[in-house]
């Protein structure tokens, strides 16, 4: 929770700001997302870090949030960056009646208890989908309803009427998507059948990614600007730049050219890929 450079004529202490991080964190942790039950070494690795920029009207507080979830693969001890996500209108007020937070999904409560909520489901289900085919489908409906009860009470960022389309309702929209069906069995087979294996086949790895590179363009033709999309090659660039440097002369042609075109805004950082690491 940063909060150092945070516009306002409002005095607050520093502990409110202690107390409202130890509250998000408890609620997130503590909440029964899920049914099955987890060892403490299966739980889901995920951040939010919070920058709180102004307050205006007391308790009432506009930032943004940065999201990230990463997981295990297998046989190593390297931690994969499954989603990274940047949201702009992480807004909330946070009165005295509003800091107990309890999760009901037949009800809106809170606009900070609904952004935890939404963080957690989330992470839920990309871990899900990393992990099995279209496996976080439950929380991806999940995410759904949620979104519908806050876009009703909750402020910025859950309507898809704003005039952008990276939001949290376009997130879950994407994730929703039949057009994009296809993205998500690419990120479970990049994760699940190749990641998790390149270990013993890195060549054998790295034909199946360009593969699963094709597919994704195929997909952007039909969902162009797909915040979805968008978020996971913020997320993989670094990886697939790392991964591509070891290959051939011919596979890193093939992977610039690819990762280029659907990511055009990180074209010098994928020029690595052809001039080694």
């Amino acid at each position: 929770m940063n909060y150092q450079q945070m516009k306002s004529s409002i005095n607050y202490a520093p502990k409110l700001f202690e107390d409202m991080q130890s509250q998000i964190e408890q609620f997130m942790n503590n909440t029964r997302w899920s049914n099955d039950d987890f060892e403490q070494e299966e739980k889901i690795n995920c951040s939010l870090i919070v920058t709180l920029t102004q307050s205006t009207t007391q308790n009432v507080f506009v930032g943004t949030a940065q999201f990230q979830v990463t997981r295990p693969v297998f046989g190593t001890d390297y931690e994969s960056v499954t989603l990274q996500y940047v949201d702009r209108e992480f807004s909330f007020s946070y009165q005295p009646t509003e800091r107990q937070m309890v999760f009901n999904e037949q009800s809106f409560t809170s606009n900070i208890t609904a952004l935890s909520a939404y963080y957690s489901l989330m992470a839920m289900a990309i871990d899900y989908d990393s992990f099995g085919n279209l496996g976080g489908s439950s929380y991806i409906q999940r995410l759904f309803d949620l979104v519908s009860l806050a876009g009703r009470g909750g402020g910025g960022g859950w309507s898809q009427s704003q005039n952008t389309q990276r939001n949290r309702y376009w997130l879950v929209e994407n994730l929703q998507n039949l057009q994009m069906k296809g993205f998500r069995e690419s990120f479970y087979k990049y994760h699940r059948l190749v990641l998790d294996d390149l270990g013993r086949e890195p060549e054998k790895g790295r034909a199946e990614i360009l593969k699963i590179l094709e597919i994704i363009q195929n997909i952007v033709i039909l969902k162009p600007n797909s915040i979805l999309i968008n978020s996971f090659f913020d997320a993989k660039a670094p990886e697939l730049i790392n991964l591509f440097s070891a290959g051939d002369a011919s596979e890193k042609q093939k992977a610039f050219l690819l990762l280029s075109g659907l990511d055009p805004d990180k074209t010098e950082a994928y020029r690595k890929i052809i001039r080694g690491r």
